[in-house]
């Protein structure tokens, strides 16, 4: 044994945190700057940021390597904690559809009807009236092709919705759960933000150095590259954070949970725009990527370049999307009680709880769970001084 595997294995962490994405970077951080706890973070990737993770390409052009991230909220507590790690960029998102050779705002607004229909509808009123005429009520809404054709019809279900899902996840919109396509509004105004939360920004200097600065802390050690399980015989710890995949914690007992998964073509092009936003979604199932990215829009970069990415829904391939039907609910909740009955264990994030959740959501969920952490640390403090007196 050498003796710097020997010093490792001497090494005593109050906690192993496994995962350096949102949920373990933030409980890492409060552990260690709230607890003054020692931290071991660590990720397989040879990066921190998890799917957040941003650099400069060879061109010297920042793009996100994991397709683009956009934060957006309404949950003024997150803005005001990551704003202790960046200043922000204002940046309010916006869509393009490719339907029927024209580029259209997505989500589906007044401008949008317009310019697919050759109509001149004035009013949120005649908007919504215009749609009302097109919707086909559902008299039970279970799926995410039933929300939509309840919602606008069988057309606009099939021109922007029906391919994109398809090919998003492998799946007709018949089978798969309605909270897929219920998150998406459909607009009678003429706003053509993607978004409409309160915040809407960009990390000033990216998601990559407001990773860094979370984690550069003296109490937190971060080994990147490196899998748990090579780590967690090596290394002593008084509690694990797990925020990775709840199934492979649990050596797939009851089956691997079902994902879907991303490949992403990134190109730089020796031109300084290559489209009008910073996404343009591709919807027809004869086009193979879902969508086209272009990161300048993002970032406010100024260069004579630029670089953009071509983004593949795919079977095979890291987990980015937990597949929403009834049967993988099932399964995840026979994990969930064994993670419940685990000691020793706290399991949080978006792999851990096989669920779909934004960036600012993830952050909340990881505040939240130190909290818990925190009370729970003070009542044993609380009962250790009692038992003291007494």
């Amino acid at each position: 044994m050498s003796a710097e595997t020997d010093a490792q294995q001497q090494e005593r962490y109050d906690y192993l945190v496994v995962g350096a994405g949102f949920a373990g970077s933030v409980i890492a951080e409060r552990l260690a700057s709230q607890h003054n706890a020692k931290v071991l973070l660590i990720d397989r990737r040879p990066h921190v940021a998890g799917n957040a993770y941003d650099e400069p390409d060879e061109a010297g052009i920042l793009y996100h390597k994991y397709g683009p991230h956009i934060f957006h909220t309404n949950a003024q507590s997150v803005v005001d904690y990551l704003s202790q790690f960046t200043e922000w960029r204002p940046y309010e998102h916006r869509v393009l559809a490719q339907v029927r050779g024209q580029l259209v705002p997505i989500p589906i607004n007044r401008t949008t009807l317009n310019k697919l229909f050759g109509l001149d509808l004035k009013t949120d009123e005649e908007a919504a009236d215009y749609l009302a005429s097109r919707a086909e009520p559902v008299a039970e809404i279970k799926t995410s092709e039933d929300v939509v054709i309840n919602a606008v019809g069988r057309e606009l279900y099939e021109l922007f919705f029906r391919g994109y899902t398809r090919k998003q996840w492998g799946l007709d919109p018949s089978e798969l759960d309605k909270q897929v396509t219920s998150r998406i509004p459909t607009r009678t105004n003429t706003d053509d933000r993607y978004f409409g939360d309160t915040f809407q920004a960009m990390p000033k200097d990216g998601f990559t150095a407001m990773f860094e600065k979370m984690t550069n802390h003296p109490n937190i050690t971060k080994r990147l590259g490196v899998d748990y399980r090579d780590v967690k015989d090596e290394v002593e710890y008084g509690h694990l954070v797990f925020t990775g995949p709840i199934d492979e914690y649990f050596d797939f007992r009851f089956g691997k949970l079902p994902y879907r998964s991303l490949k992403f073509d990134h190109q730089t092009l020796d031109q300084e725009q290559f489209q009008d936003v910073a996404v343009v979604n591709y919807p027809a199932e004869d086009v193979p990527y879902t969508r086209i990215s272009e990161y300048k829009h993002l970032t406010g970069q100024q260069h004579p370049k630029t670089t953009i990415t071509y983004e593949y829904p795919s079977a095979e391939g890291d987990p980015y999307y937990p597949i929403p039907r009834p049967e993988n609910q099932e399964l995840f909740k026979k994990y969930e009680a064994l993670a419940d009955a685990t000691e020793g264990v706290t399991f949080v994030g978006r792999l851990a709880t096989y669920r779909y959740y934004n960036m600012d959501q993830i952050v909340g969920q990881a505040l939240a769970t130190f909290r818990r952490m925190d009370e729970r640390k003070s009542q044993g403090e609380l009962q250790e001084t009692a038992a003291a007196a007494a």
